[in-house]
C-alpha cells in the first residue's frame, strides 16, 4: 500500500529541481479519497479512454509560418508516431501533386513505435485496474478530404488507413462556401462513406462549423452517416466559439443519437480549446484532433502538450501508459524550429516558467514537498523543476538549496548573511565567494563581484555599511563569526558540524 493510504506524508522530494541529481519519486500521491480535481464519474465519460488524432500535418500546415518540405514532415511523422499518437492527419492529397506525394511517402514510412498498451478492466464498483505490457501499434494515418467522390478517390489510392471527410453544415458555409443544400450533403455523404467503407478502410464524417449549425439538421445527418456505417462522427469548432458548457451539451446529446465513436476538433480563438476537449470527452467523446503547439489555422486547435497535461491530471496512470510524454519537448522544438517560432515562455510543461516558483513561500515549500505548488510531476515529461533563487521574493530558503547544489556547506545564518547580497546575474560568484571569505585570513577577503565598476564597488560599499548599523545585520554578523571560528578552530567535520549548528540531524 502507498503511503499516503496509510496516513504517512508523501515523499518530500520528486523529480529534480534545478539540475540536480538524485532518485525520482513518484509526485502523486495516491489517495482513496476523491480529489477536488478529479473527474466526476458518469458511465459515459472517456477521460480514462480516449484516442487523439494528431493534425499537425494538416491542421498544422495552416499556420500563417508553416511551409513542411517532405523531409520536414517525416521527421514530424516518425516523432508524433514515437510519442505514442493513436493517428496521424495528413493534408488532403487532392489539395496539390505535392501533398498527394507526401501522403505516399508518409504511408509507406511503416511507422511502428514500441510503446506501453494498458489492458483495462472495470469492475462493478467501477474501479481500475490495468496491466502494462510493451507492445507494437502503428500510428494509423488518416487523410482530411472534403465531401466529395473525386477527393475520396484520391486519397484512397494513397495507401491512408482512413478518409476524415468533413463539410459545412452552418448556414453561414452552406451559403458562401459551397452553396449546397442539406439534402445534397446527406445524399453525397452516404455516396463517400459507402465508396470509403467498400475499400476497407476508416471512415469519419464531419460537419463543418458545428456550433453554428442548427441542431435538427445535425443530428439528423449525424444519425444517417451512422446508420450507413460510418466509424467516427464529427463535431468541429471551426471559429473557437464554443464554451465548455456547450460542446459538453451537444455532445451527450449527439451520444445518444449515433453508435459510433464521436471525433472532436475544437479551435482555440476564444481559449476553450483545452476545456471544450476535456469536457467533450466527459459526455461521451472518445478522439480529440490535436497540433504541436496548437498551430493551425489563426490561433490554432486544442495543443497537444496542453491537452495531454490536462488529461495527466484526470488519470496519470492511464495517460502515462499510453504517450512517451519525455518526447513532448523534442518534438515542439521540432515543430518550432520548422515554422520559426519560439516555444511561449508560459506554454504548457515546456515553457522555461512552466516549472519556476519565485515566490518565498512557494519556494519554501517546493523544496520541502513539490507537490504543495505543483499538479505535474516535471519528472514525468522529462523536465526539472526551477526555484528562482536570486530575487527579493525568493528568500533564503531557496538560496540554501541552491548551496547544496553547489556543494558548498554553510550554515543556515551564513546563508542568511549571504543572502543580503545576491544579485540575480551573479548569485553562485556570490556563494562560493562569500564562502571563502568566511575562513580567508583577515585582510585576504576577496570581493564578492570581480568585475565591478569603481562606481559601482563605491555603492557596493555604501550599502554594506548601512546594513553593518542595522541591529540584526550586527547580530547576524557576530553568529556568523561566532560559527565560522567554531568550525575552522575544533575541526570537526563540515557536514556534521553544519547540521549541528542548524538544528539538524546528519543525513543518512
Amino acid at each position: 500500500m502507498c503511503p499516503s493510504c496509510n496516513g504517512d506524508l508523501a515523499p518530500a522530494t520528486n523529480g529534480h529541481v534545478n539540475g540536480t541529481n538524485g532518485h525520482v519519486e513518484d509526485h502523486t500521491p495516491h489517495n482513496p479519497r476523491r480529489q477536488p480535481f478529479a473527474s466526476v464519474g458518469d458511465y459515459l465519460s472517456n477521460v480514462s479512454n480516449f484516442k487523439i488524432i494528431e493534425s499537425t500535418l494538416r491542421e498544422g500546415e495552416q499556420f500563417a509560418n508553416a511551409f513542411f518540405d517532405t523531409e520536414t514532415k517525416v521527421k514530424i511523422a516518425k516523432a508524433l508516431d514515437a510519442f505514442g499518437v493513436e493517428y496521424i492527419e495528413l493534408t488532403s492529397p487532392a489539395s496539390s501533386e505535392q501533398s498527394r506525394k507526401d501522403c505516399e511517402i508518409i504511408c509507406n514510412l511503416g511507422l511502428k513505435a514500441s510503446r506501453y498498451i494498458a489492458f483495462y478492466w472495470l469492475c462493478a464498483l467501477k474501479k481500475q485496474t490495468f496491466v502494462l505490457t510493451w507492445a507494437s501499434e502503428q500510428a494509423k494515418i488518416l487523410t482530411h478530404v472534403r465531401c466529395h467522390m473525386d477527393d475520396a478517390r484520391i486519397a484512397v489510392e494513397t495507401g491512408v488507413d482512413g478518409l476524415d471527410i468533413v463539410i459545412g453544415t452552418s448556414p453561414q458555409l452552406m451559403q458562401h462556401s459551397h452553396g449546397k443544400s442539406m439534402d445534397y450533403i446527406r445524399d453525397t455523404a452516404i455516396e463517400v462513406i459507402q465508396y470509403v467503407k467498400s475499400k476497407g478502410l476508416e471512415c469519419r464524417f464531419s460537419s463543418e462549423d458545428s456550433f453554428r449549425s442548427d441542431l435538427v439538421d445535425l443530428l439528423n445527418i449525424y444519425s444517417i452517416v451512422s446508420k450507413v456505417g460510418v466509424d467516427r462522427v464529427g463535431i468541429a469548432d471551426t471559429v473557437g466559439c464554443a464554451s465548455p458548457r456547450q460542446v459538453y451539451d451537444l455532445v451527450r446529446t449527439l451520444r445518444g443519437v449515433v453508435h459510433c465513436d464521436i471525433e472532436t476538433h475544437f479551435h482555440n480563438d476564444t481559449g476553450c480549446a483545452i476545456a471544450n476537449a476535456y469536457c467533450a470527452l466527459e459526455a461521451g467523446a472518445t478522439h480529440v484532433d490535436t497540433s504541436v503547439l496548437g498551430i493551425g489555422e489563426r490561433n490554432g486547435i486544442t495543443p497537444l502538450g496542453g491537452f495531454v497535461a490536462r488529461m495527466l491530471v484526470a488519470d496519470r496512470d492511464y495517460v502515462k501508459s499510453k504517450y512517451d510524454l519525455t518526447k513532448l519537448k523534442s518534438i515542439e522544438d521540432l515543430v518550432a524550429g520548422a515554422v520559426e517560432i519560439n516555444v511561449p515562455f508560459n506554454n504548457y510543461i515546456t515553457g522555461f516558467c512552466a516549472f519556476t516558483h519565485k515566490a518565498g513561500i512557494h519556494a519554501k515549500a517546493i523544496l520541502a514537498n513539490p507537490t504543495t505548488y505543483e499538479i505535474i510531476n516535471p519528472a514525468d515529461f522529462g523536465m526539472t523543476r526551477y526555484v528562482h533563487f536570486a530575487s527579493r521574493l525568493t528568500g533564503w530558503n531557496a538560496i540554501k538549496s541552491r548551496v547544496n547544489q553547489l556543494g558548498l556547506e554553510m550554515t543556515d545564518s551564513q546563508i542568511k548573511s549571504c543572502t543580503r547580497h545576491l544579485t540575480i546575474e551573479d548569485t553562485d560568484t556570490i556563494i562560493n565567494a562569500f564562502y571563502e571569505n568566511l575562513y580567508a585570513d583577515h585582510g585576504g577577503e576577496k570581493p564578492l563581484l570581480d568585475d565591478m565598476t569603481a562606481a559601482e564597488k563605491k555603492r557596493f560599499a555604501q550599502k554594506e555599511a548601512e546594513l553593518s548599523h542595522e541591529p540584526e545585520s550586527q547580530r547576524l554578523d557576530e553568529v556568523v563569526q561566532q560559527q565560522t571560528d567554531v568550525l575552522a578552530t575544533n575541526g570537526i567535520s563540515s557536514h556534521e558540524g553544519v547540521n549541528g549548528m542548524n538544528g539538524e540531524t546528519a543525513a543518512t
